[in-house]
């Protein structure tokens, strides 16, 4: 395209952006009320800010200078003390840590007394009493032992025990010492009869960040003097919120023994019967239970659900003759529900077997595991049961030899006769569901008639029951389908499955389940099953009732309810580099900290920057500096404009005073028209809305969202069958000058072979801040270099920018796609969220603010045409196989601020013959 035929495009847009005359300077641009950007709520923003920031820091020097402090205290009682007890005590942190045994083996039985041990563990709890005495509660997994710190003349100085007396909870030593009686029992530990007097003790591995909730607290509790019951000191809200805290307590490690030993059990009795153990998918085609309670995941752009019960799966093998099945996995719930009792995921105990006359087989064979269960954990499990009384009391289980089975009636008629209604004053159905309140009772007037705490309620109600469910051959009103009770609550739910494809499938259309998205599942019947039977128990729900631990969620490792996995805050955003914050600066600055040191824009385009931001890298830009706040905004002299690349390099609550300062010293000392391009949406509106400035779009960031990045498979597949290999550069190693000649050769290359008008902010230069910057490669089989990319290091919120990723000439078909993808690929391993491949042109304009009506129209047709003719939209086409997602970037400038030789400067600015 000639220069000339830029002429009626060019004369249109003066006309309707600028001003008539096509003379620069011949009238001045309003560049607005800069003083509107002095806003006071603005400024109390920034201040709170800064505080919060200082506030930040002044913690984190406190955390550094604590423990510089006590690393200096240290060494000053070493060097005091003589050096054969200097030996004594001390920080010896080390790869490899010395053998010793455990804590429960060594003290199993008082008659240990005076034996001599050596073991490894936390410090629990510390107590001291003065600079000769000090108490340390030593934890290893659920034993706690007392070890006593005593001043022993020429052996145990004061210097050691002061040290011992300070050392960080939770932190790991290895404990040398003598076990003896202590004067009486210690109540507070898990071993009552035997404490430690400490020889030696040395720190193997420090805590340098203290928990927020300390693990002691976190499991102490306190006997209410009115109530007479033991009382947590922690919610159950802080147990949650602090689980890494929780789960080091010994009663949380009995629990999960506990859970361990449930799993292991439940898979013993089942491999004694015949099943085998499988493992079914959690991604399901359609919902596998009536209702909506179901989680809906983007699988590869169709709609897939989490299985809410491995249930069709099972099924599936009894139809694949695997005969007896079991699985332990995750179930998932879509149930928002914040009770006591419910999870949105809990681990699942299934189990499905084939039946020659009865369902009954099945109940007989879940009755023996579960009694089995209970057995095994009270004979094996019986020093954790103890240790979990201590802070969840309760009675232990009662069970029959032989199980009571009540039919659904049966229990109903229980229910009632004991005078149980439900909150309308109404007695319990028998076609309906219980309540569980209804559950409770029902099971307390069975421990009363019958002394058990477990039992199990036969031939519920077709309509409480899912689509599979077989019916009751003699009353369909009822199923072939029975729960287990454990203190009165359900655990488990199981019966007889339809086997009969056309009596399912018309289950399924009354379940209101479209048939349809379930063809595999039904296929398995068509080709013939047997009768089969099974259920599902919820792990959790076992512990959580038969040790009474009052909320489900105690059962649970990481419990996930409708509250978990909140919404992640912007503001934790945590800055590569926190010596380049300008929050920090500006405070500095304001209380004339001394030596201050401006930040670097490499550091400042890593911790704020996007790929604009980056072209201020190139020799053609300057780079003002705000010397408040250590912020820099990048511009292009250019025909008496300034062309304004990006968004000012600080942190945003610092836009308006930069933007403010920036404006008056292009008015006032460089005479220079502002032009403000590819700033973000938060930057037009400050300049649009604040300073009237015209606003329009015509250019997008093209960002990819990693995670929904897409595949260019078929172009990778023909550059791997041209035998391409895709290298990487070693993060922390230098890039050679063997490999720089050798790509510069082919950038070279590269360069002679582009023909046309070429459109662009920035020059390739690929060795600059290699600090911020990653580099792949593609080579031949021959080993010649086919393609480069270079990624650049953007802000945490912008992840990466695709800075260059260049074809060769003569590269194999395929070979820039797949480096790209590989490229993509490497940033998601490295956690990266985001990657932008930089600015790309819209194929229509987007009218912003203060330009509207005619002008609006005549603009967007004009840079249709501009757009056209250069093929602007060419690259941003090719990004768009691997996912792209336009994120618009604006072009502001005040009014009277364009003109012809404006537009004109942008152009040629641009422009590049290559």
């Amino acid at each position: 395209m000639s220069p000339g035929s830029f002429k009626k495009p060019l004369l249109a847009l003066n006309r309707i952006i600028g001003h008539q005359s096509a003379k620069n300077h011949m009238t001045k641009p309003k560049i607005g009320n800069i003083a509107a950007l002095d806003s006071e709520r603005e400024e109390k923003k920034l201040k709170k800010a800064l505080e919060q920031r200082v506030k930040q820091d002044e913690k984190e020097e406190e955390r550094r200078s604590f423990q510089q402090r006590r690393k200096e205290e240290e060494e000053r009682a070493l060097s005091t003390d003589p050096p054969e007890i200097a030996a004594r005590y001390g920080t010896k942190t080390s790869h490899v840590l010395v053998e010793t045994d455990s804590v429960q083996r060594l003290a199993a039985s008082p008659d240990n007394s005076g034996r001599q041990i050596e073991f490894i563990a936390r410090i629990h709890h510390i107590r001291s009493l003065s600079s000769k005495l000090a108490f340390i509660v030593f934890r290893e997994q659920i034993e706690t032992i007392q070890g006593v710190v005593a001043y022993q003349e020429g052996h145990i100085t004061e210097n050691f025990v002061r040290w011992a007396a300070r050392l960080t909870a939770e932190t790991h030593v290895h404990v040398k010492g003598t076990l003896q009686r202590p004067p009486e029992e210690v109540k507070g530990c898990s071993i009552h009869d035997l404490e430690v007097l400490v020889d030696s003790m040395h720190v193997v591995v420090p805590v340098k960040e203290y928990l927020p909730v300390d693990v002691f607290s976190i499991d102490h509790v306190e006997m209410d003097e009115e109530t007479h019951q033991l009382e947590s000191l922690a919610s159950n809200r802080v147990r949650v919120a602090n689980r890494l805290a929780y789960l080091r307590t010994p009663t949380a490690q009995s629990i999960f023994r506990i859970n361990s030993g449930i799993c292991s059990i439940f898979r013993s009795v089942l491999e004694g019967h015949g099943f085998i153990e499988i493992h079914t998918p959690k991604l399901m085609p359609a919902a596998t239970e009536s209702g909506a309670e179901v989680f809906k995941v983007n699988y590869f752009g169709r709609t897939a659900f989490l299985a809410q019960s491995p249930q069709l799966s099972k099924q599936l093998s009894i139809s694949a003759d695997f005969g007896r099945v079991f699985e332990i996995g995750p179930v998932f719930r879509a149930e928002d529900s914040n009770t006591h009792r419910h999870l949105t995921e809990y681990t699942g105990l299934d189990l499905e077997m084939a039946i020659n006359s009865h369902y009954h087989e099945a109940l007989n064979i879940i009755d023996e595991m579960m009694k089995s269960i209970f057995k095994g954990i009270y004979t094996k499990y019986r020093r954790e049961i103890e240790i979990i009384k201590t802070r969840f009391p309760h009675e232990d289980l009662v069970w029959l030899e032989k199980t009571p089975v009540f039919t659904f009636k049966e229990a109903i008629a229980l229910l009632n006769e004991s005078g149980w209604t439900d909150d309308h004053g109404k007695p319990a159905s028998e076609l309906e569901d219980l309540s569980t309140r209804a559950e409770i009772r029902l099971g307390e007037v069975i421990k009363k008639e019958y002394n058990t705490d477990y039992y199990i309620i036969d031939k519920f109600p077709t309509a409480v029951r899912p689509f599979y469910t077989h019916p009751d051959e003699e009353d369909p009103r009822f199923t072939n389908s029975f729960d287990i009770f454990l203190r009165g609550q359900e655990i488990t739910t199981g019966g007889q499955r339809i086997h009969k494809p056309d009596v399912l499938e018309e289950r399924m259309k009354k379940a209101g389940i479209e048939p349809f998205g379930m063809q595999e599942y039904l296929q398995g019947f068509e080709y013939g099953v047997l009768p089969h039977a099974g259920c599902g128990i919820g792990l959790e729900r076992i512990l959580f009732l038969m040790l009474n631990l009052g909320d489900i969620r105690n059962a649970s490792l990481f419990p996930r309810d409708p509250k978990s996995l909140p919404e992640q805050k912007t503001e934790v955003v945590r800055l590569p580099h926190p010596e380049a914050d300008t929050i920090r600066y500006a405070y500095d600055f304001e209380h004339g900290y001394p030596d201050l040191e401006m930040p670097t824009v490499e550091k400042l385009i890593a911790n704020y920057g996007d790929a604009t931001n980056t072209s201020w890298l190139d020799d053609r830009y300057h780079v003002w500096r705000h010397e408040p706040t250590g912020a820099a905004i990048g511009y292009a002299e250019e025909n008496g404009y300034a062309l304004v690349m990006g968004n000012p390099l600080c942190d945003p609550r610092q836009y308006n005073m930069v933007i403010r300062d920036f404006l008056k010293y292009m008015r006032k000392q460089m005479d220079l028209r502002p032009l403000w391009l590819l700033v973000s949406s938060e930057i037009e509106e400050i300049l649009g809305s604040k300073l009237g400035w015209r606003t329009l779009s015509c250019v997008a960031e093209e960002r990819v969202t990693i995670a929904e990045a897409k595949k260019v498979a078929k172009k990778e597949r023909q550059a791997e069958d041209a035998g391409v290999v895709i290298k990487e550069q070693p993060i922390d190693e230098p890039v050679s000058e063997e490999l720089r000649t050798r790509i510069d050769k082919r950038i070279e290359d590269w360069k002679a072979g582009r023909t046309g008008r070429q459109v662009h902010i920035t020059e390739v230069r690929p060795w600059v801040d290699m600090e911020h910057r990653r580099y792949l490669w593609a080579e031949t089989k021959e080993g010649a270099i086919a393609a480069f990319c270079v990624l650049h290091k953007l802000s945490p919120q912008n992840g990466y920018q695709i800075k260059f990723a260049l074809d060769f000439p003569d590269s194999p078909n395929g070979t820039i796609e797949a480096l790209i993808s590989a490229s993509i690929q490497m940033l998601a391993k490295a956690g990266i969220q985001q990657v932008t491949f930089g600015a790309g042109a819209l194929p229509e304009m987007v009218t912003g603010g203060n330009l509207d009506g005619i002008r609006a129209k005549i603009l967007s047709k004009t840079y249709r045409t501009v757009a056209q003719q250069l093929r602007l939209v060419q690259k941003s086409e090719f990004r768009e196989k691997f996912g792209t997602k336009n994120d618009l970037v604006y072009i502001c400038y005040p009014f009277m601020g364009l003109g012809v030789s404006g537009t004109r400067t942008l152009i040629k600015f641009f422009e590049d013959e290559m």
